[in-house]
């Protein structure tokens, strides 16, 4: 099942799965990652897409959680070290290479809200890689070149880490929410590279689908 057809299933069951001690909505972001040990030059920067579930514990507390389907890490503009690092073929035109790993993220955080609708979370990530490429890109002499060195069998299937982040609900109970995540990576990317791990910052927007509704209908007490 691709991204388009988790976001459609959101929208037509997301009342059936909201109630009033569980909010179920999608979650777009852009995230800005990096590899530690590579000496890349740039952040790669892309969106990400999932959708998550948010339980109210006792008081202020809830645990978040949820599944990113469409998402990105790596990092842009590789140097000449990191290709030969990683044992990547450099082309004969001027341009750039960019290490992506689609991974599948699921971070499971405990989350305190203020009476501000201002909130803090932290707790473990967890992610599962199934795609992993370096992308060389180039537009010399106004040719567009792009080339895919698929090397997944480099990368360990497991990345897990830290994740703490904060944010603000837009308004009281039932809203959009829009937030800040700094993922650290405590395990190893590559498989035969000690210390490379994922970091990433991820600015994200919290859309709750048909929690109103599910609060329209709860029976009054």
């Amino acid at each position: 099942m691709n991204c388009h057809s988790q976001v459609l299933l959101s929208v037509i069951f997301g009342d059936k799965l909201n109630s009033e001690g569980l909010e179920f909505g999608l979650e777009g972001a852009m995230n800005w990652s990096n590899i530690s040990t590579l000496d890349a030059n740039k952040s790669l920067s892309s969106f990400n897409l999932g959708f998550y579930f948010d339980f109210k514990l006792k008081n202020q507390w809830n645990v978040y959680t949820g599944v990113l389907v469409k998402s990105k890490l790596g990092a842009d503009e590789l140097t000449t070290r990191d290709l030969n690092l990683l044992g990547i073929e450099l082309q004969d035109e001027d341009g750039i290479y960019s290490q992506k790993i689609n991974y599948f993220v699921v971070p499971i955080l405990l989350k305190y809200n203020f009476k501000n609708r201002i909130y803090f979370e932290a707790g473990p990530q967890l992610s599962l890689m199934h795609n992993a490429w370096v992308e060389f890109n180039s537009n010399e002499d106004h040719r567009k070149i792009r080339i895919r060195d698929i090397n997944k069998d480099q990368i360990n299937t497991i990345d897990a880490g830290v994740a703490i982040g904060t944010g603000y609900k837009l308004m009281a109970d039932t809203s959009m929410t829009i937030g800040l995540r700094y993922y650290l990576g405590l395990t190893n990317v590559y498989k035969e590279i000690s210390g490379s791990n994922n970091s990433s910052l991820f600015l994200k927007l919290n859309i709750p689908i048909g929690a109103a509704k599910a609060k329209e209908n709860a029976p009054t007490q």
